[in-house]
Protein backbone atom coordinates (compact mmCIF):
# COMPACT_ATOMS: atom_id res chain seq x y z
CA UNK A 1 0.00 0.00 0.00
CA UNK A 2 1.32 3.69 -0.83
CA UNK A 3 -0.01 7.04 -0.02
CA UNK A 4 0.46 10.40 -1.07
CA UNK A 5 0.08 12.85 1.72
CA UNK A 6 -0.30 16.09 0.24
CA UNK A 7 -3.18 17.46 0.09
CA UNK A 8 -4.69 14.33 2.25
CA UNK A 9 -8.14 14.47 3.90
CA UNK A 10 -8.46 12.05 6.40
CA UNK A 11 -12.10 10.47 7.19
CA UNK A 12 -12.49 9.71 10.77
CA UNK A 13 -14.13 6.98 12.07
CA UNK A 14 -12.96 4.06 8.67
CA UNK A 15 -13.56 1.16 8.67
CA UNK A 16 -9.98 -0.29 7.14
CA UNK A 17 -10.54 -2.10 3.76
CA UNK A 18 -9.64 -5.58 4.91
CA UNK A 19 -12.85 -5.12 7.84
CA UNK A 20 -14.79 -3.67 5.41
CA UNK A 21 -14.72 -6.73 2.30
CA UNK A 22 -14.76 -9.66 5.24
CA UNK A 23 -18.15 -8.17 6.09
CA UNK A 24 -18.67 -8.32 2.58
CA UNK A 25 -17.64 -12.01 2.25
CA UNK A 26 -19.47 -12.61 5.40
CA UNK A 27 -22.78 -11.74 3.64
CA UNK A 28 -22.04 -13.00 0.75
CA UNK A 29 -21.37 -16.56 1.75
CA UNK A 30 -24.49 -16.82 4.27
CA UNK A 31 -26.76 -15.85 1.00
CA UNK A 32 -24.94 -18.57 -1.44
CA UNK A 33 -25.50 -20.93 1.01
CA UNK A 34 -29.05 -19.83 1.47
CA UNK A 35 -30.10 -19.86 -2.25
CA UNK A 36 -28.35 -23.28 -2.31
CA UNK A 37 -30.70 -24.81 0.45
CA UNK A 38 -33.13 -24.02 -1.57
CA UNK A 39 -32.62 -26.25 -4.54
CA UNK A 40 -35.06 -29.40 -2.50
CA UNK A 41 -32.98 -32.08 -4.74
CA UNK A 42 -31.19 -32.62 -8.08
CA UNK A 43 -33.06 -33.22 -10.38
CA UNK A 44 -31.23 -33.75 -14.30
CA UNK A 45 -30.70 -31.76 -17.31
CA UNK A 46 -29.48 -32.09 -20.75
CA UNK A 47 -27.08 -30.01 -22.20
CA UNK A 48 -26.13 -29.91 -25.62
CA UNK A 49 -22.43 -29.68 -26.19
CA UNK A 50 -21.54 -28.35 -29.97
CA UNK A 51 -18.12 -28.67 -29.97
CA UNK A 52 -15.77 -27.86 -33.41
CA UNK A 53 -17.30 -29.13 -36.48
CA UNK A 54 -20.76 -28.67 -35.03
CA UNK A 55 -20.43 -31.93 -33.55
CA UNK A 56 -23.12 -32.17 -30.83
CA UNK A 57 -22.57 -33.87 -27.62
CA UNK A 58 -25.21 -34.56 -25.14
CA UNK A 59 -24.43 -34.10 -21.28
CA UNK A 60 -26.11 -35.40 -18.68
CA UNK A 61 -25.84 -32.10 -15.70
CA UNK A 62 -27.35 -31.17 -12.58
CA UNK A 63 -30.11 -28.46 -12.77
CA UNK A 64 -29.10 -25.21 -11.27
CA UNK A 65 -26.16 -26.62 -10.02
CA UNK A 66 -24.20 -27.76 -12.88
CA UNK A 67 -21.58 -25.27 -14.43
CA UNK A 68 -20.35 -24.51 -17.88
CA UNK A 69 -16.95 -25.61 -16.22
CA UNK A 70 -18.79 -28.67 -15.13
CA UNK A 71 -19.24 -29.39 -18.76
CA UNK A 72 -15.91 -28.65 -19.85
CA UNK A 73 -14.51 -30.88 -17.34
CA UNK A 74 -16.36 -33.75 -19.18
CA UNK A 75 -14.64 -32.53 -22.31
CA UNK A 76 -10.91 -31.98 -21.64
CA UNK A 77 -8.57 -30.39 -19.90
CA UNK A 78 -7.35 -27.99 -22.95
CA UNK A 79 -11.40 -26.82 -23.60
CA UNK A 80 -11.23 -26.06 -19.63
CA UNK A 81 -8.23 -24.28 -19.36
CA UNK A 82 -8.89 -22.06 -22.66
CA UNK A 83 -12.68 -21.47 -22.26
CA UNK A 84 -13.39 -17.51 -21.76
CA UNK A 85 -16.91 -17.96 -21.50
CA UNK A 86 -19.64 -20.04 -22.52
CA UNK A 87 -23.33 -19.33 -24.76
CA UNK A 88 -26.28 -20.98 -23.85
CA UNK A 89 -28.80 -20.67 -26.04
CA UNK A 90 -27.35 -18.05 -27.91
CA UNK A 91 -27.11 -16.22 -24.59
CA UNK A 92 -23.66 -14.91 -23.70
CA UNK A 93 -22.87 -16.76 -20.18
CA UNK A 94 -20.45 -16.92 -17.43
CA UNK A 95 -17.95 -20.22 -17.19
CA UNK A 96 -19.35 -20.29 -13.12
CA UNK A 97 -22.90 -19.51 -13.19
CA UNK A 98 -25.33 -22.38 -12.52
CA UNK A 99 -27.17 -23.63 -16.06
CA UNK A 100 -31.34 -23.60 -14.96
CA UNK A 101 -32.56 -25.64 -18.02
CA UNK A 102 -31.71 -28.15 -20.67
CA UNK A 103 -29.81 -25.69 -23.17
CA UNK A 104 -27.39 -25.89 -26.30
CA UNK A 105 -23.99 -24.87 -25.03
CA UNK A 106 -21.08 -23.56 -26.51
CA UNK A 107 -17.43 -22.82 -24.78
CA UNK A 108 -15.80 -19.61 -25.98
CA UNK A 109 -12.24 -19.44 -26.17
CA UNK A 110 -10.36 -15.94 -26.69
CA UNK A 111 -9.86 -16.01 -30.55
CA UNK A 112 -13.46 -17.01 -31.51
CA UNK A 113 -13.83 -17.32 -35.46
CA UNK A 114 -17.24 -16.39 -35.08
CA UNK A 115 -17.17 -12.51 -35.38
CA UNK A 116 -19.67 -11.92 -33.39
CA UNK A 117 -18.77 -14.20 -30.84
CA UNK A 118 -15.57 -12.46 -31.12
CA UNK A 119 -16.94 -9.04 -30.27
CA UNK A 120 -18.49 -10.27 -27.19
CA UNK A 121 -15.87 -11.94 -25.95
CA UNK A 122 -13.88 -8.68 -26.05
CA UNK A 123 -16.27 -7.08 -24.36
CA UNK A 124 -16.50 -9.41 -21.96
CA UNK A 125 -12.77 -9.14 -21.04
CA UNK A 126 -12.71 -5.58 -20.91
CA UNK A 127 -15.66 -5.31 -18.86
CA UNK A 128 -14.04 -7.84 -16.16
CA UNK A 129 -10.36 -6.05 -16.58
CA UNK A 130 -12.12 -3.00 -15.48
CA UNK A 131 -13.64 -5.12 -12.47
CA UNK A 132 -10.04 -6.19 -11.27
CA UNK A 133 -8.76 -2.91 -11.89
CA UNK A 134 -11.56 -1.90 -9.00
CA UNK A 135 -9.93 -4.32 -6.90
CA UNK A 136 -6.52 -3.35 -6.92
CA UNK A 137 -6.87 0.26 -6.46
CA UNK A 138 -9.07 -0.17 -3.72
CA UNK A 139 -6.60 -2.11 -1.43
CA UNK A 140 -3.93 0.20 -2.81
CA UNK A 141 -4.13 3.09 -0.43
CA UNK A 142 -3.10 3.41 3.09
CA UNK A 143 -5.97 3.75 5.82
CA UNK A 144 -6.10 7.78 6.00
CA UNK A 145 -7.13 8.07 2.50
CA UNK A 146 -10.41 7.10 1.83
CA UNK A 147 -11.29 5.16 -1.09
CA UNK A 148 -14.82 5.07 -2.47
CA UNK A 149 -15.52 3.01 -5.77
CA UNK A 150 -18.07 4.31 -7.86
CA UNK A 151 -18.44 2.66 -11.27
CA UNK A 152 -17.03 1.87 -14.37
CA UNK A 153 -18.32 2.43 -17.99
CA UNK A 154 -19.58 0.00 -20.50
CA UNK A 155 -16.72 -1.78 -22.14
CA UNK A 156 -15.73 -0.12 -25.43
CA UNK A 157 -12.50 -1.59 -26.75
CA UNK A 158 -11.93 1.43 -29.58
CA UNK A 159 -11.67 3.89 -26.81
CA UNK A 160 -8.31 2.42 -25.92
CA UNK A 161 -8.31 1.54 -22.25
CA UNK A 162 -10.57 -0.15 -19.65
CA UNK A 163 -11.36 2.43 -16.88
CA UNK A 164 -12.74 2.74 -12.97
CA UNK A 165 -13.98 5.98 -11.89
CA UNK A 166 -13.14 6.60 -8.24
CA UNK A 167 -13.59 8.86 -5.38
CA UNK A 168 -10.36 9.84 -2.87
CA UNK A 169 -9.81 11.85 -0.11
CA UNK A 170 -7.11 13.84 -2.25
CA UNK A 171 -7.37 17.02 -3.40
CA UNK A 172 -5.73 17.04 -6.91
CA UNK A 173 -3.54 14.03 -7.11
CA UNK A 174 -1.17 13.60 -9.67
CA UNK A 175 0.59 10.04 -9.19
CA UNK A 176 3.98 9.79 -9.64
CA UNK A 177 5.25 6.60 -12.50
CA UNK A 178 6.45 5.09 -8.98
CA UNK A 179 2.68 4.99 -8.18
CA UNK A 180 1.94 3.72 -11.83
CA UNK A 181 4.55 1.05 -11.36
CA UNK A 182 3.70 0.15 -8.44
CA UNK A 183 -0.09 -0.14 -8.84
CA UNK A 184 0.37 -2.03 -12.29
CA UNK A 185 2.75 -4.54 -9.84
CA UNK A 186 -0.34 -4.88 -7.77
CA UNK A 187 -2.57 -5.71 -10.91
CA UNK A 188 0.08 -8.46 -11.61
CA UNK A 189 0.50 -10.23 -8.56
CA UNK A 190 -3.63 -10.46 -8.21
CA UNK A 191 -4.36 -11.98 -11.99
CA UNK A 192 -1.81 -14.44 -11.37
CA UNK A 193 -3.45 -15.90 -8.39
CA UNK A 194 -6.17 -17.16 -10.85
CA UNK A 195 -8.92 -16.38 -8.95
CA UNK A 196 -12.26 -17.27 -10.28
CA UNK A 197 -15.40 -15.07 -11.08
CA UNK A 198 -18.14 -16.14 -8.93
CA UNK A 199 -21.52 -14.82 -9.87
CA UNK A 200 -24.75 -14.11 -7.72
CA UNK A 201 -27.65 -12.52 -8.03
CA UNK A 202 -29.08 -11.06 -4.88
CA UNK A 203 -31.98 -9.12 -3.24
CA UNK A 204 -31.78 -5.85 -3.16
CA UNK A 205 -32.12 -5.33 0.05
CA UNK A 206 -28.91 -7.77 0.81
CA UNK A 207 -27.38 -5.36 -1.68
CA UNK A 208 -27.69 -2.66 0.06
CA UNK A 209 -26.45 -4.16 3.86
CA UNK A 210 -23.66 -5.60 1.35
CA UNK A 211 -22.65 -1.94 0.58
CA UNK A 212 -24.10 0.22 3.50
CA UNK A 213 -19.67 1.43 3.82
CA UNK A 214 -20.11 2.66 0.00
CA UNK A 215 -22.59 5.87 -0.67
CA UNK A 216 -22.11 5.82 -4.36
CA UNK A 217 -23.39 1.61 -4.47
CA UNK A 218 -25.87 2.08 -1.99
CA UNK A 219 -27.67 4.92 -4.36
CA UNK A 220 -27.12 2.93 -7.27
CA UNK A 221 -28.73 -0.08 -6.14
CA UNK A 222 -32.45 0.98 -5.99
CA UNK A 223 -31.93 1.79 -9.56
CA UNK A 224 -30.33 -1.43 -11.05
CA UNK A 225 -32.61 -3.65 -9.18
CA UNK A 226 -35.39 -1.61 -10.57
CA UNK A 227 -34.13 -2.57 -14.03
CA UNK A 228 -33.82 -6.20 -13.44
CA UNK A 229 -35.78 -9.15 -15.05
CA UNK A 230 -37.19 -9.41 -11.44
CA UNK A 231 -37.71 -5.86 -10.22
CA UNK A 232 -35.63 -6.44 -7.25
CA UNK A 233 -32.38 -8.29 -7.53
CA UNK A 234 -28.77 -6.95 -7.87
CA UNK A 235 -26.06 -9.29 -9.65
CA UNK A 236 -22.52 -9.21 -7.70
CA UNK A 237 -19.61 -10.59 -8.57
CA UNK A 238 -16.84 -12.11 -6.17
CA UNK A 239 -12.72 -12.17 -6.88
CA UNK A 240 -10.90 -13.15 -4.52
CA UNK A 241 -11.56 -11.16 -1.44
CA UNK A 242 -13.30 -8.22 -3.65
CA UNK A 243 -16.99 -8.39 -4.17
CA UNK A 244 -18.32 -5.35 -6.83
CA UNK A 245 -21.61 -4.91 -8.75
CA UNK A 246 -21.93 -5.70 -12.09
CA UNK A 247 -24.55 -6.74 -14.63
CA UNK A 248 -21.48 -9.17 -15.99
CA UNK A 249 -20.82 -11.23 -17.88
CA UNK A 250 -17.64 -11.42 -16.63
CA UNK A 251 -14.20 -14.32 -17.86
CA UNK A 252 -13.45 -17.39 -16.09
CA UNK A 253 -10.94 -16.71 -14.08
CA UNK A 254 -7.90 -13.93 -13.94
CA UNK A 255 -5.52 -16.77 -15.12
CA UNK A 256 -6.78 -15.41 -18.83
CA UNK A 257 -5.35 -11.79 -18.34
CA UNK A 258 -1.65 -12.10 -19.42
CA UNK A 259 0.41 -8.73 -19.54
CA UNK A 260 -1.86 -5.64 -17.81
CA UNK A 261 -0.74 -2.04 -16.69
CA UNK A 262 -2.34 0.99 -15.11
CA UNK A 263 -1.34 3.66 -17.96
CA UNK A 264 -2.62 6.86 -16.18
CA UNK A 265 -5.21 8.23 -13.70
CA UNK A 266 -7.16 11.62 -14.56
CA UNK A 267 -9.14 14.04 -12.29
CA UNK A 268 -12.62 14.07 -13.68
CA UNK A 269 -14.68 16.32 -10.57
CA UNK A 270 -15.10 16.03 -7.16
CA UNK A 271 -11.80 14.32 -6.00
CA UNK A 272 -13.10 11.29 -8.49
CA UNK A 273 -10.19 10.01 -10.23
CA UNK A 274 -10.58 8.20 -13.45
CA UNK A 275 -8.19 4.94 -13.43
CA UNK A 276 -7.52 3.81 -17.00
CA UNK A 277 -5.47 0.68 -18.16
CA UNK A 278 -4.90 -1.89 -20.67
CA UNK A 279 -3.86 -5.83 -20.70
CA UNK A 280 -3.70 -8.69 -23.08
CA UNK A 281 -4.83 -11.77 -22.79
CA UNK A 282 -2.79 -14.30 -21.30
CA UNK A 283 -1.97 -16.50 -25.07
CA UNK A 284 -1.20 -13.31 -26.60
CA UNK A 285 2.15 -11.75 -27.02
CA UNK A 286 3.27 -8.81 -28.58
CA UNK A 287 6.84 -6.96 -28.70
CA UNK A 288 7.85 -3.81 -26.69
CA UNK A 289 7.41 -1.35 -29.21
CA UNK A 290 3.83 -2.62 -29.89
CA UNK A 291 2.55 -2.41 -26.45
CA UNK A 292 4.10 1.18 -26.04
CA UNK A 293 1.92 2.31 -29.14
CA UNK A 294 -1.08 1.09 -26.72
CA UNK A 295 0.17 2.62 -23.54
CA UNK A 296 0.73 5.98 -25.26
CA UNK A 297 -2.51 5.80 -26.92
CA UNK A 298 -4.27 4.59 -23.22
CA UNK A 299 -2.58 7.30 -21.17
CA UNK A 300 -5.06 9.83 -23.01
CA UNK A 301 -8.49 10.91 -21.04
CA UNK A 302 -10.89 7.79 -22.08
CA UNK A 303 -13.81 9.60 -23.45
CA UNK A 304 -16.75 7.28 -21.70
CA UNK A 305 -19.46 8.96 -20.06
CA UNK A 306 -18.44 11.07 -16.47
CA UNK A 307 -20.08 9.64 -13.94
CA UNK A 308 -23.15 11.86 -11.66
CA UNK A 309 -22.40 12.49 -8.55
CA UNK A 310 -25.18 12.90 -6.11
CA UNK A 311 -23.41 11.37 -2.68
CA UNK A 312 -20.59 13.41 -0.71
Amino acid sequence: QFCTNNNAHVVQPRLRIEEIRAKRLSIFDKELKRQQALIPRLEKIEVAYEGLDNETTTLVMNKGVSTPYNCAQHISEHVVKNSVAAEINGEIWDFHRPIPSDCTLKLLCMKPEDQHQASLVNKTFWRSCSFLLGAVVEGSFQDEISVSLHSFPPANVRSGSFVYDVQLSLDDWVPSQSDLRQISASFQKFVRQNHIFQRLDIDSSVALKMFEDNAFKAEQIPHIATKSSSGHTVTVYRVGDHIDISRGPMIASTSLVGRCLLTAVHKLDSRIYRFQGIALPSEIYINHFALGIIEARARKLNPARIPELKSN
